[in-house]
């Protein structure tokens, strides 16, 4: 064979084996070097981690990992925690990390008011459009694109919010994800730094239900109100409450309090600022009481502000 001939045979053999087969299996044409077990639904173990940088407007950034603490084959459910108390305690008031606690075996469906969600759609394939709920927002999403093992959606919501994320198909879960308001703000981005098997160490999840939220600006006057502690049901207390606290104090002649109290007088938090102060986003944990708590607050100063939120929370720890 001549040389010309044989060197154009060689390479529209190599052009036909190329994209059919590499060192991790059968890849799909037309989307890269991406395998068919990369748009499949992954396989998670005990101890599988991913190194997460989250940013919030309320916490700014923050690094922390996300690790599959535990396989439940008898009801097909992950348990998802996190790496970091103080993270789980956010999540319990802020709910800014949904993939948190129970995922589905079957789809990596994440919970909202008890429902699995299918944030993702496998086997990934461009064009697949989907519904789920999540973040207090019912989304319409598409696969919009898929190239060397990444699944690129968006969705957007029925008032008007956006999903934009990336699952890595070689990483077993998400690359990024941001989530922005209809107001333009990004209220959550999450992004890989590491994915890595076998952790050690403890992991948290706070399985948590909203009690009290309310917005104190400046006032001559005291503030009074409530907030009632039911527990988690009828037959189970939460293990503790969870508090977040936002507070702006003016620097001309402000100043603030706060005090909450129990049904049985007790006085789990007390607080005070003076001019100019700040508590950006501060979260902390007081005793759960059943009943009727008081809240007492003073707000004095122009654009002075204290920002409470309140959350039963079930807590939850592996070792592993």
């Amino acid at each position: 064979m001549p040389m010309r001939a044989y060197l154009l045979s060689l390479l529209m053999m190599t052009v036909s084996l190329a994209g059919c087969i590499n060192d991790e299996g059968s890849t799909v044409s037309g989307i890269g070097d991406t395998t068919e077990d990369e748009l499949a639904l992954p396989d998670w173990q005990i101890g599988d981690q991913w190194l997460y940088t989250f940013i919030t407007p309320e916490f700014g950034e923050d690094s922390t990992r996300l690790v599959v603490a535990d396989v439940r084959e008898d009801d097909g459910q992950f348990m998802l925690g996190i790496s970091s108390e103080a993270e789980a305690q956010r999540h319990a008031v802020i709910n800014h990390n949904p993939f948190l606690g129970r995922v589905t075996m079957d789809g990596l469906s994440v919970y909202e008011n008890g429902e699995p969600q299918p944030v993702f759609n496998f086997p990934w394939e461009v064009g697949n459009t989907w519904n789920f709920r999540l973040l207090g927002q019912d989304w319409s999403a598409s696969t919009d694109n898929i190239y060397n093992g990444e699944v690129t959606v968006s969705a957007t919501s029925d008032d008007g919010h956006e999903l934009d994320y990336v699952f890595s198909g070689r990483q077993g879960f998400l690359k990024s994800f941001i989530w922005t308001s209809d107001e333009g703000v990004e209220n959550l981005q999450m992004i890989l730094n590491q994915k890595k098997t076998g952790y050690t160490g403890d992991v948290f999840f706070y399985r948590a239900g909203d009690i009290h939220d309310n917005l104190y600006e400046e006032n001559d006057q005291e503030v009074y109100d409530t907030f009632l502690d039911q527990g988690y049901s009828p037959n189970e207390a939460w293990d503790t409450l969870v508090v977040y606290l936002d507070v702006e104090i003016s620097q001309q002649g402000g100043s603030g309090s706060l005090t909450i109290k129990d049904h049985q007088g007790a006085t789990p938090l007390t607080r005070a600022w003076g001019a100019g102060a700040t508590e950006k986003g501060s979260v902390g944990t007081i005793p759960s009481n059943s009943g009727e708590h008081s809240i007492t607050v003073t707000v004095r100063g122009q654009d002075s502000f204290v920002h409470l939120k309140v959350a039963g929370a079930l807590v939850r720890s592996w070792s592993l």
